[in-house]
């Protein structure tokens, strides 16, 4: 609900809300400024009120311009996360909304250059027309204004550069083509140079103070077309005008050093040595390797970025951390699924290239242990995180500790195909036997659904119906062929455990966020005594 939303998310709403506010607040109060501010009497006389337009948009672009860089310096987010770390845990983790706020931020970027843009477009054909009909000069034409003026050319680029950023940034590109989106993004250095160049010729003028106070467009504007040659009153002057002066360096300059520093800490701890001490490769093209690096301390949910010299040295890829804390390395699992991971695993085939880490971050998901009963729900790639975090709650199990609450965790894995996650089978497999060695098989339950199958893996399944273990994944528990019934599986759990309290945790698509956060208000009891199902949707 609404209301469920807002005290979990209440951090990100005041910020929205800040954001929203200081948007508005400085579109309106710089439109009235130019609208009516009489220093630009002369200046709106020839341009109207798209004069107002642009520059209320042109504070706007500055602004978001000022914070697009913030969301992006994961280590300042990281030292932000250590500062708070006294803080409210849901209030940590509103910072990995980062990247939703950076896509917003840029949005409202591309809206107020359309804005800026289409009003100075506007401003050019009321220049044209007031200078033809004074002394009758051919028009400036666009093309000229656009490609012979430096806040023309300028403004060109500028737009070109955000267009490219904003259309190689959509999901299919990044999932596809991520060299395009990584490439395309660094012409965030053209788009800032050229915006803090744009202003700088001042195009935009104004009468000066000085020429206020001796001809006030008030008293004087009525003479300035018809002035005699021996005029003897005080409007006889002509005003003059003087340029806006450039400001926008001085909303980027700040969060532009800033991350400058980041960059430069992250090639510091790239450069620090890190020893690959194991490769497997797994059935479906998926490579696990195994590292050590000094000083090295995750949590589990958190992700690292990797990149390989040999095959780029400036691409650095984000990767889901496998490994659980307990454990003396840290792992991940890369999957062939573009252009860098399939030049990696084929390296790695041939040889033993040099590695670099930067990471981990992203805030722990440390919330599964605080629930008696967890449910975890892993849809298609969304089953990574959770290898991390079943191995730790099994070394938490096994050691007595304190800080871990749970008695009892369903484990709902729904893929298309098993191929390119046999490795999750495998460690679901050794799971299941450490657990039935220890007497504790009844820990973990877990159902495997498959949404895409075919008639040969259908009949194999028909053929073997009574063995022991499931055909497809080899594990004791059968794979069920469809979608979950989210209903009945609720429905089981409340059974179950009557009186406890279910943590319900999501890595996965938001269509699958809203049937389960469905399912949670559902079947959670109102009586205080009785079963409560919570929604948590993981940020991985």
């Amino acid at each position: 609900t609404m209301g469920n939303w807002l005290v979990n998310h209440w951090f990100s709403a005041a910020v929205l809300a800040a954001w929203l506010g200081i948007n508005i607040f400085l579109f309106t109060y710089y439109f009235l400024f130019f609208d009516r501010d009489d220093r630009y009497f002369y200046t709106r006389a020839i341009l109207g009120s798209a004069l107002a337009w642009a520059r209320a948009s042109a504070k706007c672009l500055n602004f978001n311009s000022m914070l697009i860089l913030l969301p992006v310096c994961r280590n300042l987010l990281s030292f932000l996360r250590g500062t708070c770390s006294c803080c409210r845990r849901t209030l940590r983790k509103q910072l990995d909304h980062n990247l939703t706020f950076h896509k917003l931020v840029a949005y409202a970027l591309a809206l107020f250059t359309a804005v800026h843009t289409i009003a100075h477009l506007f401003n050019l054909e009321r220049y044209n027309h007031s200078q033809q009909a004074t002394d009758g000069s051919l028009p400036a034409t666009v093309e000229y204004v656009a490609f012979t003026t430096i806040p023309g050319l300028t403004g060109v680029i500028i737009t070109l550069a955000l267009i490219l950023m904003v259309t190689s940034s959509t999901e299919f590109i990044r999932r596809n083509y991520f060299e395009v989106f990584w490439y395309t993004h660094h012409l965030f250095l053209i788009y800032f140079a050229g915006l803090v160049i744009h202003g700088i010729a001042g195009l935009v003028r104004g009468q000066t103070e000085e020429s206020m106070g001796e001809v006030h467009p008030h008293r004087c504007a009525q003479y300035l077309t018809q002035k005699d040659e021996d005029c003897s009153h005080n409007c006889c002057k002509d005003p003059e005008f003087g340029s806006i002066p450039a400001e926008s360096w001085k909303w980027v300059l700040a969060p532009f050093l800033i991350y400058v520093f980041e960059r430069i800490l992250r090639v510091w701890r790239a450069w620090q040595k890190v020893v690959v001490t194991k490769v497997v490769m797994h059935p479906g093209h998926v490579l696990e390797l195994q590292m050590q690096k000094k000083g090295f301390r995750m949590e589990v949910g958190q992700y690292i970025f990797v990149n390989c010299p040999d095959i780029s040295l400036l691409e650095w890829h984000p990767f889901t951390l496998t490994s659980a804390p307990e454990e003396d390395f840290f792992s991940i699992h890369i999957r062939d699924a573009g252009d860098w991971t399939k030049c990696l695993i084929n390296t790695f085939q041939q040889q033993m290239p040099r590695i670099e880490v930067d990471g981990p971050f992203g805030t722990a998901s440390e919330d599964v242990f605080q629930y008696e009963v967890a449910m975890l729900v892993g849809a298609g790639i969304g089953v990574t995180p959770f290898a991390s975090i079943l191995k730790s709650i099994w070394y938490k199990f096994q050691q007595a500790d304190q800080t871990l609450k749970t008695k009892k965790i369903y484990f709902y894995w729904i893929c298309r195909e098993t191929g390119a996650f046999a490795w999750f089978n495998d460690l679901l497999a050794s799971l299941e036997q450490k657990m039935a060695e220890s007497g504790k098989a009844d820990f973990l339950t877990y159902r495997l659904f498959l949404t895409g199958w075919n008639s040969s893996i259908a009949n194999n399944v028909a053929l073997h119906f009574d063995t022991a273990t499931d055909t497809v994944t080899g594990l004791r528990h059968k794979t069920i062929f469809g979608r979950p019934m989210w209903n009945s599986e609720f429905a089981a759990v409340a059974a179950a455990h009557p009186r406890s309290v279910v943590g319900v945790f999501l890595c996965g698509p938001g269509s699958l966020a809203k049937s389960l956060q469905k399912s949670c208000h559902q079947h959670s009891s109102l009586d205080p005594r009785k079963v409560k199902f919570y929604f948590n949707k993981e940020n991985f």
